[in-house]
């Protein structure tokens, strides 16, 4: 198990954290440029302990913690350690979740039963049985005059401010014009970047009966197609074209090409578009007239309100239905794990087809916050000026993203001095990158590590602001869920060892049936069991599992692979090829030349500049042998333009193993 907190420090480790937190104060007042921040980091970090943990960058303050949603749960439960909160959270899960409920000022029309039956067994839970609810009513329970939603596009020069109340407004206009084309209980799909009349939509269609198909507005008119199919929707809202990174992006264009039926179309400019087919409608010919909304009947804890996607882009995407209680997962790790507060400011540059999308909704609104969308490319300079401009005091961010600002220094020192919190979702991070963003507020902003998935509705292993914080290291399982890491021998892996993450249901959040696969087959068939006989649920997660109650994440389960008889994730390879200064990013796969039993290291990079191939394999070989292992052998190094990415912007590295067979023909294999 991971252990929140963990074992303590050395006297030599803990003189190391504060000649770093005394560094860390100067550079707020007098700021050096960050490559000798970075210098100054190694040196102090230079004989790092092992068994002392990974340097703590930040740590809370008594007020800090005091403030905290956190904090004040456990005082109200007398409670001084937050691994008893932790531990209270899964042992006693009805307790937990009446807490919860009532803090979120969660919404029921008809109030359950109980929080939670297991007469099914964990996998099978039934949550809040008896209960009559609709979880859109939970996002405005806050004062409507607040502002919901705060508002910019790349290339506008205004940001447009929403209150709760007006967003409910356009909300019920929404429902009311869905009712009218009679879509109650029927699929509608969105494909539109994340936007006010997105949000509006998404929580229409759910306040009318129907459910959302989420569809990454990066998709081709082909995936478009397969998803509106396999999540049978009758109509799809989108826009007939938006700005991103300079470009001109026509979307509609694309729904077209995919033949969907019904379009609704949110006109750039107002006006009529060209080529609209008969059955298709503009927005505002979609809403409703009235503000106010009559609700037919509510809805049951199970009943089906988003169909989102596994993000992949190969073979058959598996189809995941959120439910009216997945919300509160989404919502309930925003107010512990990143201490949302009504005052807060929330921006995560996302989209709507990728699991962030929904989630920063209920995550934001149930919290009575304030929720920032940008339309445009969040590595602009338009964006990073628009964070400081809203003083948005939340921000997400992938690991991608932060080196792109990074690389082009594009936040200054202090610019960001309203961000209180970072947090970070996608794929492993890496640390030099997040120490960078770390320093833009001069360390006084801490980034809690956020990792889960779609099937989960939020998180299963993330950090707090009541614990110390280390970049690219996660610090406890999110509450209320319980996870193990097994070693490759079916050992709990211990301090210094790494292992593959499971989940230990029940937990809410966690899905119970996929639309177009066997369920049980996917996420329980041949999973061991847990150390004490518990069922365990696979979710594909390679971590290692740090002293001092930290772990890290290695990259998905099957990225890991054997060079030399050695065990190494991709991202390990990754981290090294990175640091060197002709690479921009690189992706590791292995592969298995045909009657060969061995891995193969094939490194795919997209360079910054032109590079002699044979002489960079030869300088990213020995950087390899010196920083992993003498061992290790790059067996190829493929330049590219850029990684295949999936939408939610994660290497596809299976796909890149299918490219290298089919560019090798029969001569290899892929594992």
């Amino acid at each position: 198990m991971i252990v929140p907190n963990g074992a303590p420090r050395s006297e030599v480790g803990r003189k190391q954290d504060d000649a770093w937190t005394r560094f860390a104060h100067r550079m707020w007042q007098s700021p050096l440029p960050f490559d000798e921040q970075w210098a100054e980091f190694r040196r102090i970090y230079s004989e790092r302990a092992v068994t002392d943990g990974p340097p703590l960058v930040w740590q809370p303050t008594a007020e800090v913690r005091a403030a905290s949603n956190i904090g004040t749960l456990m005082a109200e439960l007398g409670l001084d350690d937050y691994s008893e909160l932790h531990r209270w959270s899964v042992a006693d899960r009805p307790a937990f979740w009446t807490r919860v409920l009532e803090r979120l000022a969660i919404r029921f029309t008809v109030p359950p039963k109980t929080i939670v039956d297991l007469s099914r067994g964990p996998i099978n839970p039934e949550w809040f049985p008896g209960a009559k609810l609709n979880c859109v009513d939970s996002c405005f329970t806050t004062d409507p005059e607040r502002p919901a939603i705060v508002f910019a596009a790349e290339g506008g020069r205004t940001t447009r401010v929403v209150s709760y109340g007006e967003l409910e407004a356009l909300v019920n206009r929404v429902a009311n014009g869905v009712r009218a084309r009679r879509l109650q209980g029927r699929g509608v799909a969105l494909y539109m970047p994340m936007t006010l009349e997105c949000v509006a939509a998404y929580l229409g269609v759910i306040r009318a009966g129907g459910y959302v198909v989420s569809i990454a507005d990066s998709f081709s008119p082909a995936e478009l197609r397969k998803r509106v199919e396999i999540g049978n929707a009758f109509a799809i809202v989108t826009v007939d074209r938006y700005k991103r990174g300079g470009k001109e992006v026509r979307l509609f264009d694309k729904v077209r090409e995919a033949a969907v039926p019904q379009a609704v179309i949110i006109s750039a400019d107002g006006e009529r578009v060209s080529d609209m087919r008969p059955g298709d409608t503009l927005w505002e010919d979609f809403l409703g007239a009235e503000n106010t909304f009559l609700e037919d009947g509510p809805a049951e804890p199970t009943d089906v309100i988003n169909i989102l996607f596994s993000s992949g882009t190969t073979g058959t995407p598996k189809a995941i239905p959120w439910t009216h209680v997945t919300p509160f997962k989404s919502a309930m790790d925003g107010y512990f794990h990143q201490d949302i507060h009504p005052d807060d400011t929330v921006a995560w540059p996302t989209n709507i087809g990728w699991m962030m999308g929904p989630w920063l909704i209920f995550a934001t609104l149930v919290n009575g916050a304030t929720m920032a969308l940008f339309e445009g490319s969040p590595a602009s300079e338009q964006f990073v000026r628009f964070v400081a401009r809203e003083r948005v005091s939340i921000l997400g961010v992938i690991p991608a993203l932060v080196r792109a600002w990074y690389q082009r220094d594009a936040v200054q020192n202090r610019e960001w001095c309203g961000i209180r919190l970072f947090s970070s979702t996608g794929e492993a991070s890496n640390q030099k990158d997040y120490l960078w963003l770390m320093s833009r507020t001069g360390y006084r902003t801490p980034v809690i590590e956020y990792l889960g998935g779609t099937e989960i509705g939020g998180g299963h292993i993330t950090g707090t602001v009541v614990q110390p914080a280390s970049p690219a290291t996660f610090t406890t399982p999110a509450l209320g869920t319980n996870v193990v890491l097994r070693t490759e021998d079916g050992r709990p892996a211990a301090p210094g060892e790494d292992g593959e993450l499971f989940l230990i249901p029940p937990a809410l959040g966690l899905s119970q049936r996929l639309l177009n696969q066997d369920h049980d087959a996917v996420y329980y068939q041949d999973c061991p069991p847990g150390p004490n006989g518990e069922t365990l649920r696979r979710h594909g997660d390679h971590m290692a599992h740090l002293h001092g109650g930290f772990a890290k994440a290695q990259g998905r389960a099957d990225d890991t692979m054997n060079l030399g008889g050695i065990k190494v994730s991709a991202r390990e390879i990754e981290a090294v090829i990175d640091a060197h200064d002709a690479v921009y990013e690189s992706a590791a796969i292995a592969v298995q030349p045909e009657g060969e039993g061995a891995d193969r290291l094939v490194v795919y990079v997209s360079l910054r500049q032109a590079t002699d191939p044979s002489a960079l394999r030869g300088e990213l070989s020995e950087r390899v042998r010196q920083n992993l292992n003498p061992l290790f052998k790059i067996h190829d190094v493929v330049p590219v333009d850029a990684l295949p990415r999936t939408a939610s912007n994660k290497v596809m590295r299976r796909e890149l193993r299918a490219r290298y067979a089919a560019d090798a023909g029969d001569r290899s294999r892929v594992r």
